[in-house]
């Protein structure tokens, strides 16, 4: 009896404040998805370390004059370090068949080049690839050695671009959440001004002071699941819409991996979360602060 009475209030509530319910889960929803595009962003980062980064080399480009005994010692200097996996000798003549392997589709750059103008390298797979800096600055200037260079740089930019758009997508989601809060803030004491004769029957009658304000707190929660689940749907919407043709050529060639629906379906639980926690623990401020039930 208890329960279906709760409910009952909680659903006259909603109702009652219709427009301000329906903006109170329309700005949570836009808060949610902007949390949740940056937990995206978050992971789709993650994926393309693994992808790049178990294949990058650090290149010790060597000088053309250097003997075979100082090659041979920096060779097994390389080797003894505990950041490195392996070293791989390339010849100017290996290098050149690496160059042009690596460049198959750029054939003007190919043909204003040769095997001369490359440098004899040295490849170092590192244990842990974003640690790059630790042989650069090792063994910049030993003998022999023209330039330590690693190729994680610029996925080091390219990271960093894509942190900067993850923390954008955050700060805008937390500018909605204050809008979302206020407007939760407001709901609540509407609803408990237009409810202040039932309640105060209630307390009149017994009823506990939690057990007055439960239904206001439901009625959040329930405006915060619903945004929660509106934000979701935004999210497979903007995979489906947007993503998956805006990239598909990258995502085709392996330079970016696909946003997988399950990367969204392993984040809703948080959105949802997020959300009912938010608008419960907002509607509970609200009510010790401004309200007297």
């Amino acid at each position: 009896m208890r329960a279906n009475f709760v409910l009952s209030e909680v659903a006259t509530g909603l109702r009652r404040n219709l427009t301000m319910t329906i903006a109170m889960i329309m700005t949570t929803a836009i808060s949610l998805a902007f949390f949740g595009a940056g937990l995206l962003v978050a992971r789709q980062i993650d994926e393309m370390k693994q992808i790049y980064y178990d294949k990058l080399k650090v290149s010790v480009y060597l000088k053309d004059t250097i003997t075979d005994q100082q090659r041979s010692a920096l060779e097994a200097e390389l080797k003894s370090s505990p950041e490195v996996q392996n070293v791989q000798y390339l010849s100017k003549k290996q290098s050149w068949e690496r160059f042009k392997r690596l460049f198959a589709s750029n054939e003007s750059l190919i043909q204003y080049a040769s095997a001369e103008d490359l440098p004899p390298t040295l490849l170092v797979q590192m244990k842990h690839p974003e640690r790059y800096t630790v042989i650069q600055q090792e063994f910049t200037g030993s003998p022999g050695v023209d330039q330590v260079q690693g190729q994680s740089e610029v996925l080091d930019r390219i990271f960093s671009l894509f942190n900067f758009i993850r923390n954008g997508a955050i700060a805008l989601a937390l500018l909605q959440a204050l809008a979302a809060l206020l407007l939760i803030s407001n709901m609540i004491q509407v609803a408990a001004f237009n409810r202040r004769t039932e309640t105060g029957i209630m307390r009149l009658v017994g009823a506990s002071r939690w057990y007055t304000q439960l239904p206001f707190v439901l009625e959040a929660a329930a405006a915060g699941m619903a945004g929660a689940a509106l934000a979701v749907a935004g999210l497979f919407g903007a995979k489906y819409l947007f993503v998956d043709k805006m990239l598909a050529n990258p995502i085709r060639s392996g330079i970016v991996p696909p946003l997988e629906s399950g990367s969204i379906l392993l984040i809703s639980p948080w959105v949802a979360g997020t959300g009912v926690l938010m608008a419960s623990i907002a509607a509970y401020v609200t009510l010790r602060l401004y309200v007297r039930l």
